[in-house]
């Protein structure tokens, strides 16, 4: 498995990914198919600026398939950063497409970006935000060392919705 950056061809794997209903179900459900593309292009520019890693995961690039073909992404793992209640975070957020779920990608994804930011000491501490009944994200989060907070309410996409609060300091607490 590698990471790398997000590219303008990775339209298909975010319309697999965020007009799903499944795959949207804890995030307030899918997103429309037709603004994936200005997305794509709004976070390429965002990764090209160094604002945000935007990774997309690539499942085996030395496998048989071509790891240019888009089709081989098996998800994203994203940093950024935003305010939250007025105060500057990093958030680290993942998805893994359903026939990649189960096999450790997200969680091998995460360790991976995190290890980046603290060798590249950036981002400080990172917060995730899992739906409170997403077993499969809050697992990853207790297994790469972060802390839980506590449950609470979380703004996306307009929507309001009930997630669990975890923080972790890659310097400190990054398992490896």
């Amino acid at each position: 498995m590698e990471l790398r950056d997000v590219r303008l061809d990775d339209v298909d794997a975010y319309v697999r990914m965020r007009c799903d209903p499944v795959m949207m179900a804890e995030l307030g459900g899918p997103q429309p198919a037709d603004r994936m593309p200005d997305k794509v292009r709004r976070d390429v520019a965002e990764a090209a600026a160094d604002l945000a890693w935007i990774q997309m995961i690539v499942p085996d690039p030395a496998g048989p398939a071509d790891p240019a073909d888009p089709a081989q992404v098996a998800g994203n793992v994203v940093i950024w950063t935003h305010e939250l209640a007025g105060t500057p975070i990093s958030e680290i957020g993942w998805m893994v497409l359903p026939e990649y779920q189960g096999r450790g990608y997200a969680k091998r994804a995460v360790r991976q970006l995190l290890a980046r930011a603290r060798d590249e000491r950036r981002w400080g501490e990172v917060h995730a935000f899992p739906g409170v009944g997403n077993a499969a994200s809050n697992g990853v989060c207790r297994s790469v060392g972060f802390r839980l907070l506590g449950p609470t309410d979380t703004e996306y996409a307009g929507q309001t919705l009930r997630t669990n609060h975890w923080a972790i300091d890659p310097a400190a607490d990054l398992v490896t």
